[in-house]
């Protein structure tokens, strides 16, 4: 595999990643026919090499570049750990992880694919874990866990070395143990799903409960 890295080293090296300054997903400039892009975020775009599809390459925006060692420092601590990704190389611009299969809650939810307990507890213990290993296991939302083989996996640590408690897993995990079962293995309309989550981050709700009681007026759209 040594080989193939600084072949794929070369192609990315071609691909040029731009943040937005309004947190919005990078912008990708540049391609190659052997990379395939399977993630886009706002710090970062993740690339798979078609040749060598069990690694993933986690090519960084120039001005987030402080963030591949840090990221590459939880990855470490969370070494052997069943609930993330294994990272296996850092380098200037590029994390090189291992490639996890699996479908994120936010395209279940789309395509009305059961989310079982089993995938929210496996995210419970992945964050005891986490804490375990004195990190702060946050900004873990939809986008950020997949379902694998009926077993949920988190793939994004990049703000365990940050401080404070965002909430967005402790609401997610109140909304399906209360909620769920209102839109279990229902397709969910991607607007309606955007809206939600427009509210969520711009309206000042003073509780999970207000926001979803807000969210359960739009039931209509469910069925």
């Amino acid at each position: 595999m040594k080989r193939d890295f600084f072949i794929v080293d070369k192609l990315l090296s071609e691909i040029k990643i731009t943040s937005s300054s309004e947190n919005k997903p990078v912008i990708i400039s540049g391609s190659s026919k052997d990379l395939s892009c399977i993630g886009v975020g706002t710090d970062a775009a993740v690339f798979q090499y078609v040749h060598e599809p069990r690694y993933a390459f986690k090519l960084y925006a120039d001005d987030k570049r402080e963030k591949i060692q840090k990221e590459a420092k939880v990855y470490k601590e969370l070494k052997g750990s069943p609930y993330f990704p294994t990272c296996y190389a850092a380098f200037d611009r590029y994390l090189v992880l291992s490639f996890e299969s699996g479908i994120t809650l936010y395209d279940c939810l789309l395509q009305g694919i059961h989310i079982p307990f089993q995938a929210i507890q496996d995210v419970e213990d992945a964050r005891t874990y986490a804490k375990n290993k004195n990190l702060n296991p946050r900004d873990i939302h939809l986008k950020n866990v997949l379902l694998q083989d009926g077993r949920g996996k988190v793939i994004d640590v990049s703000e365990y070395l940050q401080p404070g408690n965002d909430h967005r897993w402790e609401h997610l995990k109140k909304a399906y143990d209360e909620y769920y079962s209102l839109v279990d293995s229902k397709a969910i309309p991607i607007w309606l799903l955007e809206t939600i989550q427009r509210w969520y981050k711009h309206r000042q709700y003073t509780s999970i409960e207000e926001f979803m009681k807000d969210v359960l007026k739009l039931k209509v759209f469910w069925k």
